[in-house]
């Protein structure tokens, strides 16, 4: 019988939307947890960074062991933590005698999870017979864009309509995806990248200069996608001086809009220009966001260059894994492994730097805005090097 690879799309596109529940859904309770179990804000603040780190963590050990393991069984049990973390946060805090406890244990389960999609959805996809894998892989990674303005906006209706502190039914509810989800895995074809004990390993990647440059593409692509995403709320309202509401919505939501419409018309019209030409352009076009962003006396134009920043970084993180995976065909997981570990580098990264630059400015974000403008230059000077490198091998092959 002919496999029908749509069926592995389409688990891959509800991995991408469970990523996006396990990262966008608790940040939008922190304030209910502060209330409810008189938790302090500080230490919730420590919630996404035990989220990230586990997610840093989960990516270093797929590089060594997912092969051993098979993409299916990880796939399935990637769905099975991301459905019981998120259940847990309805039921485990209050079991504990410190709720902030039991919330953290949740936290790291799904991030487990969350790490093990993030780590195989593009290997699985990139292993299928698809044409025009890069325009596939943009529209699957678009999917985390709508995965969280979905959940941001859901939310929102939710808690109007029936109150935040039903919380609990909602959380019940998004788990369904993930749980959901995991019979598409189990039932769907999955092929491998290359052949038991043919790909390379990570000593082989490390020595290699195209591998290197992929890794600063990714840092890069991740810092500059976060610093922007992560501080454009509070940057709307207190930099541009627009209110809470406008600063929610026009920040975040837009952003993720914008950067899931850059991934979809990609996928869509991509083919008619060469990829690396087009990231090269959208790093440009992410260097004059951030620089408007920072630089501009006017909030509308500020607002439009966190807005377009958006647009512009849509295509970096699907971009990279594209333009690296034909020229490293035995790259096989590790490769995937460390790119995504790569590119949660630098969303850590990132916005710590335009914390620490907005701090010792005086608490003035166009100062660290403009920090983080380094980001997308040196992108595009990545870029430009991964041109000069890919040619140069071409030559001598």
């Amino acid at each position: 019988m002919e496999k029908n690879y749509r069926k592995t799309l389409l688990a891959c596109y509800l991995g991408i939307i469970t990523q996006a529940i396990c990262a966008n859904f608790a940040p939008l309770l922190f304030l209910k947890f502060h209330t409810d179990y008189a938790i302090p804000l500080g230490r919730i603040a420590l919630i996404p960074t035990a989220f990230f780190l586990t997610q840093l963590l989960i990516d270093v050990i797929c590089a060594k062991f997912v092969d051993r393991i098979g993409y299916r069984l990880s796939a399935v049990a990637a769905e099975i933590a991301s459905g019981l973390g998120l259940a847990g946060l309805a039921f485990i805090p209050d079991l504990f005698a410190s709720p902030f406890a039991g919330i953290m244990v949740c936290v790291v389960i799904y991030a487990i999870g969350s790490g093990l999609i993030e780590v195989l959805a593009s290997p699985i996809v990139e292993a299928c017979p698809f044409e025009k894998k890069d325009a596939v892989m943009s529209l699957m990674h678009s999917f985390y864009c709508w995965g969280s303005v979905g959940v941001i906006l859901i939310s929102t209706l939710f808690f109007s309509f029936f109150g935040v502190e039903r919380w609990k039914v909602l959380t019940c509810l998004w788990t369904m995806v993930p749980l959901f989800n995991l019979f598409n895995f189990a039932a769907c074809p999955i092929e491998r990248l290359t052949e038991e004990g043919k790909g390379m390993t990570i000593g082989q990647l490390f020595k290699t200069p195209l591998f290197w440059i992929a890794i600063v593409l990714m840092v890069c692509a991740g810092a500059s996608e976060l610093s922007m995403a992560q501080w454009a709320s509070a940057f709307t309202e207190a930099a541009l001086g627009f209110s809470k509401t406008v600063g929610d919505l026009a920040g975040p939501c837009l952003f993720a809009i914008t950067m899931g419409f850059s991934r979809v018309l990609y996928a869509k019209y991509g083919g008619k220009t060469d990829l690396r030409t087009f990231m090269i352009a959208s790093g440009a076009l992410c260097l004059c966001c951030y620089l408007l962003a920072s630089l501009s006396f006017s909030p509308v134009l500020g607002l439009a260059g966190c807005v377009l920043c958006g647009f512009s970084v849509g295509i970096m993180w699907p971009g990279t894994i594209s333009i690296i995976s034909p020229r490293l065909p035995r790259g096989g997981t590790a490769m995937f492994a460390l790119l995504a570990m790569a590119g949660d580098l630098g969303g850590a990264f990132g916005p710590s730097l335009v914390g620490e630059v907005t701090q010792q400015a005086g608490d003035r974000l166009q100062s660290g805005m403009l920090a983080g403008s380094v980001f997308p230059l040196i992108l595009v000077i990545a870029l430009l090097l991964f041109n000069r490198s890919a040619a140069k091998n071409k030559n001598e092959q």
